[in-house]
């Protein structure tokens, strides 16, 4: 059975809800995994959730003391888990020992990421000077996964905005777009792979960022192509009804559910960079479904986050939320609401 909940009052929902990530983070970084609220230390820590924290507390265009604090935890995690030839590790147990070796997954990918984030907006001079650094290093590599170069794609595009003259970045920034590709040109699935699986929207912002910040219209229009098609696909009965986790194989069936926060906002995130890259307030309607999944417009009608803690539900199932409150969806929740308060393409008056 549907059911509905009453989503929290507009002036809660506003606020970014940080909360729950002071919770779950100590003095070495940030807890995977928690038991509804509580953090589950005995999963530790990773790179990929961390890098993902040091996005959203960079964004904070005034960030209280709280969240500087937060910023120099996350920062200080991901340059010790880089090595010197700019790779990362993934893995660190409460017990403060690495469970892997230095490599370029995902979390390679989202390092460059945070860090690019980090300096290109963080308002601490040593935090953007130490991150910059960084993520100089971990640009001389390059990924062989499509998505990690999408995530690292992302980092050196907040990088040339703040810096347009940046070698290495623009070169990760091309290099990703090239290995992205372009969409297939069959309308019925405009899209450069044969699965759509996780994070689909960054494989499109990265090509969109890529467009314009390389002068390459052609990267520009596939972007765009690509998440148009994205968009419309995941709209059910006028609201956000992301792909679940089981991703969906071109010419297969397509599942509802387990639907997760990411695909959310990284759907939030590809449409605000549109908004801002082509001026079209349509774009607009893609964040404002992104924040309404949240606030219980989404398949079963229900609120995805405790406004109690702050913390992000992990997962929308057929039977509502899953109730733990771990790091990937905190984070996902944090970054879409930002753009409802700080995005630099959402208006005010576009959430009344």
């Amino acid at each position: 059975m549907i059911t509905t909940t009453v989503t929290p009052a507009p002036d809660r929902a506003v606020r970014t809800p940080f909360a729950h990530l002071v919770r779950l983070t100590d003095d070495t970084g940030l807890f995977e995994h928690a038991r509804h609220a509580t953090a589950r230390r005995e999963h530790g820590y990773c790179t990929d959730d961390v890098a993902r924290g040091l996005v959203v507390t960079s964004r904070e265009t005034d960030p209280s003391a709280e969240v500087i604090r937060l910023t120099e935890c996350y920062l200080t995690f991901l340059t010790h888990a880089q090595d010197a030839r700019g790779a990362f590790r993934n893995r660190l147990g409460f017990n403060r020992e690495w469970a892997d070796q230095p490599s370029l997954g995902d979390w390679w990918g989202r390092a460059l990421w945070g860090l690019g984030t980090a300096a290109a907006r963080c308002p601490v001079p040593w935090i953007r000077q130490d991150a910059l650094l960084a993520f100089t290093r971990g640009a001389t590599r390059r990924s062989p996964a499509p998505r990690a170069m999408a995530f690292a794609a992302l980092g050196a595009a907040e990088l040339l905005r703040a810096d347009p003259g940046h070698e290495r970045a623009a070169e990760l920034l091309a290099a990703a777009a090239g290995m992205i590709g372009r969409p297939d040109p069959d309308p019925r699935w405009p899209w450069p792979e044969e699965r759509l699986s996780y994070a689909n929207a960054a494989l499109a912002e990265a090509l969109i960022v890529a467009g314009d910040l390389l002068g390459d219209p052609a990267a520009r229009t596939a972007g765009l192509r690509m998440l148009t098609w994205l968009l419309e696909i995941q709209i059910s009965d006028g609201h956000l009804s992301v792909l679940p986790s089981a991703g969906w194989q071109r010419g297969g069936p397509r599942l509802s559910h387990d639907q997760q926060p990411i695909e959310v906002a990284a759907l939030a995130d590809a449409c605000a960079t549109a908004a801002d890259v082509t001026g079209d307030e349509a774009w607009h309607a893609g964040v404002r479904h992104a924040i309404d999944w949240f606030l219980g417009h989404n398949d079963v009608g229900q609120v995805m986050w405790d406004p109690a803690t702050g913390g992000g539900y992990d997962g929308l199932t057929l039977h509502g939320p899953n109730l733990n409150q771990g790091a990937e969806s905190t984070l996902a929740l944090i970054s879409t609401f930002q753009h409802r308060i700080t995005g630099p393409a959402v208006r005010p008056d576009v959430f009344d």
